[in-house]
């Protein structure tokens, strides 16, 4: 994993209070950066102005409060301080705390400021402020900006026993030689020829017409967006026939079976993605486990909308006969947004287990689809093409391989479409490709099966 360095730029000698695995979380939000320790309260004391002089002008920064029960908390800024007594408008600003085998990451609300630029100590949304009247303290007022429970937050604990300021520097990639870690060719006619294989793919078992694809995922990882950019593809400009965007909760709240064709007018093609609610790490919210054991199974059917409290129970006539083939999972795809890999608690890790261990004793392939890319990556937001040279997206395959369990080779780095108005080739190559590996995992599924099953072709 790519470790961020703490390089201290005071004249005075600051040691980092922060523990290097939660340093590498915040790394893993923030991209391949190297943070600077700007101001240690401990050492420089806690004065507003003392707190400018050591960090305004500094670009992008990340403050990091401690208490005593155990809490390690703060905020990021992509802004400057500057003093300029203006509301700040930083899209990608947030919040963090961690506490003993849990974190939790909140983004600032769309169309609300995200701090206000005074001569004050740093404050987020107006709400949470830090070091409040020059004190060892942190002060909540209520507000819209961020979605702050100070339970959660730091334990309701106000006293701070440190705070630091580190600046937050973008470090390039050094790589001896520009050699892919894998090889995928991003031209027309490889486009065309990945739609084309997909067009004309046959399940290996003849009782099955279309391959059921199962996509599992934390809310907001990009479940319905990978449906919406697949449709884009094969109909030729960028669609949005699933719901998706970033809400706190999921949007998905029913069991979604989504066949495509090949163009508005053409022919079925050869599989089916299945969206689900997303997972979310508390019980009694998001998707849970038992319903995922009946989707699998092939007792759920389209359009069933779930309900967190109470899972799935199939009708007796449906229950006493088991689902066939055609109905049932072939292939199940985790989607893991690449920009929280590092964040992922502790309790949503378990589930995911727990989830793959089901899957596992029914045999059903897996693999994991890694979105949002370009957004953990500067490099590769830059020119997508350099995808499969970033050392640190090799290093966030990685982690997310060793976090999940499952092999390098079965986690599938792609870009969704979200912003775009227009198909992009580089985009389209990733999806496909990660499409055709799907049902290449399926094949295997049915391989596996095909005695059980006696249907040998």
């Amino acid at each position: 994993m790519q470790k961020a360095k703490v390089r201290k730029v005071s004249t005075d000698t600051l040691t980092s209070n922060l523990p290097e695995e939660r340093r590498e979380q915040l790394c893993g939000l923030l991209g391949n950066v190297e943070l600077a320790l700007l101001y240690k309260a401990s050492v420089h004391g806690y004065q507003a102005s003392v707190f400018h002089q050591q960090c305004d002008r500094q670009g992008p920064t990340l403050l990091v409060a401690y208490n005593n029960s155990g809490y390690i908390f703060g905020g990021y800024t992509s802004v400057d301080y500057a003093r300029s007594g203006r509301e700040i408008t930083d899209e990608e600003a947030f919040l963090f705390s961690f506490t003993s085998g849990t974190s939790s990451y909140i983004k600032v609300n769309s169309g609300y400021n995200a701090r206000y630029d005074d001569d004050k100590w740093p404050n987020f949304g107006q709400q949470l402020y830090f070091c409040y009247n020059n004190q060892p303290a942190v002060n909540y007022q209520r507000g819209n900006a961020f979605n702050i429970n100070t339970s959660s937050m730091y334990g309701n604990d106000t006293q701070l026993s440190e705070c630091e300021v580190y600046k937050v520097e973008q470090e390039p990639e050094v790589s001896v030689e520009e050699k892919p870690w894998r090889n995928v060719l991003c031209t027309p006619e490889r486009r065309a020829e990945l739609m084309e294989m997909i067009r004309n793919h046959k399940p290996l078992m003849t009782s099955v017409n279309r391959v059921r694809i199962l996509m599992i995922g934390p809310v907001g990882a990009g479940k319905s967006s990978f449906f919406n950019s697949i449709n884009s593809i094969f109909t030729g400009h960028v669609t949005s026939k699933a719901m998706s965007g970033s809400a706190g909760t999921s949007l998905t709240v029913q069991f979604r079976t989504y066949p495509m064709n090949d163009g508005r007018e053409g022919k079925p093609l050869p599989f089916v993605l299945c969206d689900t609610m997303g997972l979310e790490e508390q019980s009694g919210a998001g998707l849970d486990i038992e319903d995922i054991s009946s989707i699998l199974q092939g007792h759920v059917p389209d359009r069933y909308k779930f309900n967190p409290m109470a899972p799935f129970q199939p009708d007796e006539q449906k229950a006493s006969r088991p689902a066939s083939l055609q109905e049932k999972i072939h292939c199940v795809v985790y989607v893991i947004d690449a920009t929280k890999i590092s964040l992922m608690s502790d309790k949503l890790q378990e589930k995911l287990a727990s989830i793959r261990r089901k899957v596992n004793s029914l045999g059903i392939a897996q693999i994991v689809l890694m979105t949002k890319v370009d957004e953990a990556c500067p490099r590769v937001e830059e020119n997508l093409q350099s995808l499969y040279v970033s050392s640190y997206i090799k290093s966030k395959v990685q982690e997310v391989s060793s976090r999940l369990g499952v092999p390098v080779s079965c986690v599938l780095p792609v870009k969704n479409y979200s912003q775009e108005l227009e198909l992009e080739l580089n985009c389209d190559v990733l999806l496909l490709t990660a499409l055709q590996q799907m049902l290449r995992f399926a094949d295997d599924y049915f391989d596996d099966i095909r005695p059980v099953e006696g249907n040998p072709k």
